[in-house]
């Protein structure tokens, strides 16, 4: 799942994506609003953490442009503006969720889970697909009874293929949705992670879960 922090306050902004990269996320990062709106409007995040006050544009301000042009990506506004306005204004502007500070990293955890739950209308934290789950909250992978140990890019890319279980998704999709933008590799780089999770996943097993589709992409799906 990617994830932009658009926050001015740079330890707080480089602390969140360290913790967020950490949990399992692909984070962007930016400092002011215009930095912002460019993002946003140039790339496919899941959710969004949105500062108010940030020099250039401010995080409401953010928030009606990108809502006036149609982009409907979850937003949870994390600021300091604490009255009764502020939230009211935030939530009217097209925000889903509001959290002040000072707060809790396990607090945002938990609003960021509920937050892409909906945008993805998941009920529960529990990804299946025949007999393999993935415990979104946790990231616990198991395989009937076994549980499969992956790496944090291992189980990024598994997460995503779940989430699209059935649809067809290319080497493209997969780097644009699990690498940030300092990433300088190759689609030879995602064949790798790609040969290392079949293994995983399915050497050892007769029902075989993801597949490969020539030309196009990867897939999880029940033959």
């Amino acid at each position: 799942m990617r994830l932009l922090i658009a926050e001015d306050e740079k330890h707080l902004n480089k602390t969140l994506n360290e913790r967020l990269t950490k949990a399992g996320y692909t984070v962007d990062s930016c400092f002011d609003g215009e930095d912002a709106v460019y993002y946003i409007e140039n790339t496919q995040y899941d959710g969004i953490i949105l500062d108010v006050m940030m020099p250039k544009i401010n995080g409401f301000e953010v928030l009606r442009i990108i809502r006036e042009k149609k982009i409907l990506t979850p937003v949870l506004v994390l600021t300091a503006k604490d009255s009764d306005e502020d939230i009211i204004t935030g939530l009217d502007t097209g925000a889903n969720d509001y959290l002040t500070k000072p707060f809790s990293f396990a607090v945002l955890s938990a609003r960021i889970r509920a937050m892409l739950r909906v945008k993805e209308n998941v009920t529960g934290s529990i990804l299946e697909i025949a007999d393999l789950s993935v415990d979104t909250t946790t990231r616990q992978v198991k395989r009937g009874d076994n549980i499969i140990e992956l790496s944090s890019k291992e189980y990024a890319i598994l997460e995503y293929l779940m989430r699209n279980k059935g649809i067809v998704v290319s080497k493209e999709k997969i780097e644009e949705n699990i690498w940030n933008y300092e990433y300088e590799g190759s689609s030879d780089v995602i064949k790798v992670y790609i040969h290392h999770l079949r293994k995983k996943i399915d050497d050892n097993y007769k029902k075989k879960l993801l597949h490969t589709i020539k030309n196009v992409g990867y897939v999880i799906k029940e033959d």
